[in-house]
Order: C-alpha cells, then sequence, then structure tokens
C-alpha cells in the first residue's frame, strides 16, 4: 500500500486535466502517501472473527482485524479489516449469551515493541461463542479464559498490564464491551463519560474521535476535530494514540492556548480568580459591552444623494437602535443590522420619489459618511479589550454592570490594583483570558469544530465551560471527567452544572466503574478515601487481581526512604513515578540524586524513574508509584484530599506510600 501511494504520486503527473485539477489531485495523492510513509510500524493484526452459518452477508466469513484497513487493491476485499469498521463491532461485543454470529473469536498476543515480524508472534486464544455453549462456559471457567463479559481474557490482561515506558498506548486491541458503545456512538450525540480512575475514560475519548473520523470523515473534515486536555504534559503523554490509530492532523490543544490573545503576564489572587471564574461574570460582561449602546440625544440624520439630501427623523432612529438590541444578535451582527435598517429607511423614501434603486445605489448609501457616523455614536465599534480593561479599571462601570450580582467584596477584588494606561500595556492573567474570549464570542462567534473532546472537565469553571461550549455550537461533545479528582477551586460537584454551561444540558452522563489499569488493592485504598470528598460518584472496582500496596513509615528521614523505595521499585520491571507535593519535589528529586539515582521530570517521555508534582500528575499513569508524604499533599491546597486521590490512583501495577506523618486516610 505505501509503495502504491508512491507509485500514484508519479503516475498522477501525466494525468491530463487543467492546471488547478493537476495540483489538487498532486496535493491528495502526495498526502495519501506521506499518510502512509508515517503510519507507525508495529503488528497488522491483533484479531480475527470467523462467523458460522446464519450471518447473514457475513456466514463462513473470516475476518482478521486491526489497526487499519489493508488491501492489495483499493477495490479489493481487505486482508485486515479497520477496527471501527461496522463487522468489526462483533469483535468487542459477543459473548457466549450473544455470539452475534460469531462462531470463533481469535486474539494475537505480540511481544511488547513488536514490529510486527511473525517471530514476535507470543501466543493465540480462541474463543467458541457458538458451538456447544453450555460446555464452552463450563471449559472457560475452567481455563480462566473469557467467554462472557465479566472476565478478560488472558491477552487482553497481559496487554493492560504490560509495564507502561513512554507515551500512552492506543487500546484498539483490548477495547471492553461498555466502552466500545461510548466509542461507537453517534456524532450527533454529547456524552458525558463519568470514569473511575483507571477505567480508560481518555483511552475512550481518543479512540471515540478515531472512530468519528473513520464514520464521517466529510463532515468532521468541514468543522475539524479537538482534543482538548488539561495541560501540555498530559497531551505529550497521549500524543501517540492517534497517529498509531491512521489518524494525524487532529488539533490537540489546550483551552488557555486555544484562547490565548495574549501572553499571560498577571497573577490573580484567589479572591479575583474565583469572581472571573463564576458563571455570573458572563452576565456582568454583557452588561458592559451593551452599555456602550446608546441612543440618547441622537439627533435626525441627513444624507447627500448628488443633489438631493435624504433625511432620517431621530424618533425613528432611536426606534432602529431599540429594535435592534431587543433581538439581542451578536454584537457585531447588531452594528450592522442598525446600518441596513438606516439604509431601508432611505431606499423607501428613495423608491417613493424615484421608483426602484439599484444594488449600486444602496451600496453608496450603506457607505455614506453620515450613516458611518450615526453607526459608530449609537453602537461603536469596539475590542474586547477595551471592555474588559475599562471594567476591570473603572469603578464606576463595574458598579453599574455588576449591580445585583456581585456585591461589593467581589467588585473590590475584580479591579486591577496598578490600573494600565492602556489595554495595550496591560498584564493579562489567565482568567483575564476567559473574560476576553466571553467578550470575543458576544461581538462575533468563534468558528465552532464539529466534534470536542473535552478530558479533565470536573476542573473547568462554568466561564471555561461557556468558551468550548462556543466551539462546539454546532457540533458535538464527548465530555470526559471525574467528580472525585477535581482539585481547582471552581471544581464541579454535578455534571448537570458543568453540562449546563457547556450548553449540552441533555447529554447523557455514563458512568465507567470497571477498571483495567489500577489494582485491586490500590482501589479499595482510593475508595477509602473517596468516601471524604464532596461528591457522588459510585466507586470504583478492578478487574485487576495482581499488584502491590505498601505503606512506609519514615522515622524522621522521608527523603532516605523515598530512595529506598525508588531502589526496589527498579528492582523489577516498568516506569517508576515519584510523587510529591509541590513545594517537596527539589527535596526529592536532590536526595534521588544524591544516592546516584537519575529522575526526569514530568516532559521527558520514556525515562524510567520521574519525578512529578502532585498538580501535574492528573491523567498520567506509572508501574511504580511512590506516594510522598500524602498529608503534605493534602494540606497544600483547598481541595487537597481530592488531589491526593489523583495521585493513589495512578499506579498500574504497585503503590509505595511513603509518610513521616499520620495519613488523611
Amino acid at each position: 500500500m505505501v509503495e502504491g501511494a508512491q507509485e500514484h504520486v508519479v503516475t498522477g503527473e501525466d494525468v491530463s486535466a487543467s492546471g488547478a485539477d493537476a495540483e489538487v489531485l498532486g496535493y491528495r495523492l502526495r498526502s495519501q502517501a506521506k499518510h502512509m510513509r508515517e503510519l507507525p510500524e508495529g503488528p497488522l493484526f491483533f484479531g480475527r472473527l470467523d462467523f458460522g452459518e446464519g450471518a447473514g452477508d457475513h456466514s463462513r466469513q473470516s475476518y482478521h482485524l486491526g489497526r487499519l484497513r489493508i488491501s492489495e487493491h483499493p477495490a479489493a476485499p481487505p486482508l485486515v479489516v479497520d477496527w471501527r469498521a461496522p463487522v468489526s463491532r462483533a469483535f468487542y461485543q459477543a459473548s457466549v449469551g450473544d455470539p452475534q454470529g460469531v462462531a470463533v473469536r481469535r486474539r494475537f498476543g505480540w511481544a511488547p515493541g513488536s514490529l510486527g515480524d511473525s517471530a514476535d508472534l507470543t501466543g493465540l486464544e480462541d474463543e467458541h461463542l457458538e458451538s456447544d455453549r453450555s460446555s464452552d462456559r463450563s471449559s472457560d471457567r475452567s481455563s480462566g479464559r473469557s467467554s462472557g463479559q465479566s472476565q478478560v481474557s488472558g491477552i487482553v490482561a497481559r496487554e493492560i498490564e504490560r509495564p507502561r515506558v513512554g507515551p500512552m498506548r492506543d487500546i484498539a486491541a483490548t477495547i471492553q464491551p461498555e466502552q466500545d458503545d461510548l466509542v461507537r456512538g453517534d456524532l450527533g450525540v454529547s456524552v458525558c463519560v463519568q470514569g473511575a480512575p483507571g477505567t480508560g475514560k481518555t483511552a475512550v475519548g481518543l479512540h471515540r474521535a478515531a472512530y468519528l473520523l473513520y464514520t464521517h470523515p466529510q463532515r468532521i473534515k468541514r468543522g475539524g476535530l479537538l482534543i482538548l486536555g488539561p495541560n501540555r504534559t498530559f497531551l505529550s503523554y497521549i500524543s501517540q494514540v492517534l497517529p498509531a490509530l491512521g489518524e494525524t492532523g487532529v488539533r490537540q490543544s489546550t483551552l488557555p492556548e486555544e484562547i490565548a490573545v495574549h501572553p499571560v503576564r498577571g497573577i490573580d489572587g484567589e479572591r479575583a480568580a474565583l469572581v472571573k471564574h463564576d458563571a455570573r461574570m458572563a452576565e456582568v460582561l454583557r452588561r458592559a459591552l451593551y452599555a456602550q449602546v446608546s441612543s440618547d440625544g441622537v439627533d435626525s440624520l441627513a444624507v447627500h444623494d448628488g443633489s438631493y439630501r435624504w433625511r432620517v427623523g431621530a424618533g425613528e432612529l432611536v426606534r432602529i437602535v431599540e429594535g435592534v438590541r431587543s433581538e439581542e444578535p451578536p454584537y457585531g451582527i447588531g452594528r450592522e443590522r442598525v446600518r441596513m435598517r438606516v439604509v431601508r429607511c432611505i431606499q423607501a423614501q428613495a423608491e417613493r420619489r424615484a421608483g426602484p434603486q439599484s444594488n449600486a445605489w444602496v451600496q453608496k448609501i450603506s457607505r455614506a459618511w453620515a450613516v458611518g457616523a450615526y453607526v459608530d455614536a449609537v453602537w461603536p465599534r469596539v475590542r474586547p479589550e477595551e471592555v474588559v480593561a475599562q471594567l476591570l479599571t473603572e469603578e464606576r462601570v463595574l458598579e453599574a454592570a455588576a449591580d445585583g450580582l456581585l456585591d461589593a467584596d467581589e467588585q473590590r477584588a475584580l479591579l486591577w490594583a496598578r490600573p494600565p494606561r492602556s489595554w495595550k500595556s496591560a498584564r493579562w492573567s489567565a482568567a483575564d483570558l476567559v473574560l476576553l474570549d466571553e467578550v470575543g464570542g458576544l461581538i462575533e462567534h468563534p468558528d465552532g469544530y464539529g466534534h470536542v473532546v473535552v478530558d479533565e472537565a470536573q476542573d473547568l469553571s462554568p466561564m471555561e465551560c461557556r468558551a468550548i461550549a462556543r466551539r462546539a455550537s454546532f457540533g458535538s461533545l464527548t465530555v470526559l471527567g471525574d467528580l472525585a479528582q477535581g482539585t481547582t477551586p471552581w471544581a464541579a460537584r454535578s455534571w448537570d452544572t458543568v453540562l449546563r454551561h457547556l450548553g449540552k444540558p441533555d447529554a447523557a452522563v455514563v458512568p465507567l466503574t470497571t477498571g483495567f489499569r489500577v489494582p485491586r488493592a490500590v482501589v479499595t485504598l482510593a475508595n477509602r478515601l473517596l468516601e471524604r470528598l464532596d461528591v457522588d460518584v459510585p466507586a470504583g472496582r478492578s478487574l485487576r487481581r495482581d499488584g502491590e500496596l505498601r505503606v512506609r513509615e519514615a522515622a524522621g528521614d522521608v527523603p532516605g526512604a523515598v530512595v529506598d523505595a525508588v531502589r526496589d521499585a527498579l528492582e523489577r520491571e516498568g516506569s517508576v513515578g515519584v510523587v510529591a507535593a509541590d513545594a517537596d519535589v527539589d527535596r526529592v528529586r536532590a536526595a534521588l540524586g544524591a544516592a546516584g539515582i537519575p529522575a526526569a521530570g514530568p516532559d521527558e517521555l520514556g525515562a524510567r524513574v520521574t519525578v512529578v508534582p502532585a498538580t501535574l500528575v492528573k491523567g498520567l499513569e506509572y508501574d511504580h508509584v511512590v506516594a510522598v508524604e500524602p498529608a503534605a499533599i493534602a494540606e497544600a491546597e483547598a481541595r487537597g484530599l481530592h488531589r491526593l486521590y489523583v495521585v493513589l490512583t495512578r499506579a498500574v501495577s504497585r503503590l509505595e506510600v511513603v509518610h513521616g506523618r499520620p495519613l488523611p486516610f
């Protein structure tokens, strides 16, 4: 296929067509060849379906399944079927109770890091779903294989438990039935996944993106697809999943990057940040913007047309402004409506006097200096920066816009301590950028995406949700998160609130509670802490009976105990994540360095030992996690217990808790 794509580039140069057509064809062929060359190497298939009699079009057919469709010729039957194709769904959903026409489901095991060489095939596992179901149930129980949906096959279990080194892997070979239902959801339907730690909610979101790109390529191409993560560390970790599934060119970003019209140079106090992220600020900003509109003191308008002069009375001009304002269009559209209605009044006068007027005449009147001056006076052109800067510097303006919405203390918290000379010299904070985006959306709606995947959504503020809603106003959302892992001061306690601010109040909330990543002992510990968190979410459970939990009490030497814990972890296979309160990270890294243990930062993927601040560990996973001084993590911020819950659930195989102070659980 790679060679064929390159050959098409060469032969396409001789195709007779117009210059423009040839250029378009050449671009498409070169893009396809580049896409094929850049596909990651790896095993070309991971499963096979053998259908029995009575399976309709698939009766007595066999299909290999892989991460993308492979065929000798585009029109030829595929040698490997894409995991997203309709026929592939039976691979994830079929069971003894509901075989869906499948006689045998085969899973292939490959050596870690395999590029697909046949020598790397480590095993295969057959599940006989149709023939003699009762004996299958018995034999499957005795062999430990999964014929239903309550167990995980041996190959799947080994793949899930494989050491985590480097970036996140795709899960196309190990998708479970409840995950598959979410992945294959309709494009027009928004969904919210409340996922307990280790249930694969991030992987579900990424695979749903890949599925939608495969199923609706033209619709997604028109609007685009956006993946929103909490930070760059997280995006680096997940960056290889979609390319491994054959999907490139998808925008993966953070919300601050999406709304970054200015660099962040200012820092808000906690009180100011809380008010700026509050949903009430949307109405405050709307009032501040539309306070620019005023028809007070409007005189009649005279417009010269050659030797004639048209006049619009003051009363009619006031009615035009008030009429447009009552319709509540975007500010920029409202401004143009005022212009066009004034022109329409003049046009009506001209047609009563001299009959129909040409489009050129209408355009001339629309561009007339007097009309433009009137529109600028009653509905001035404004920039978001001007509106927000005026609101945050002028007490009188803020008081009028916040009347009945914010109390006096909240208004004082918003005012800049050192007002800049102009908005161009302002030191905008991260929260200010959210306000600017809100005003920008009121002036003119931004271009939206066909679909947006939002991860760690429980940490979004109402105003941040509104920024995302504007980008998904004509598309759908996949919302991923866990209320128990909410760590920001404005973290949600209910998905209903988040979905309302995201503009998708009717989106279904689907819980994922069965974990495949976190061992049972670790989940049990985390569930004890979950009981102390102020959220109503179901407790997680794990299908993993392996794994290890150890609590190490340090007698006055926590750094030394951390070094010992890391040395123990290094005797086993896999990555080691050392997670500490942000204030303790340097001390921990220094202790490891003094002991001769090199430790990387969270942005250095592939390192054996990584020291991670607790505030950056969300969404990451390590084979072995050393959690340093849980009490310090819990006390470092207002929602510290939620942060600790995140820290405790990052382990794939082994968690060791090192403490010198009493444990908060």
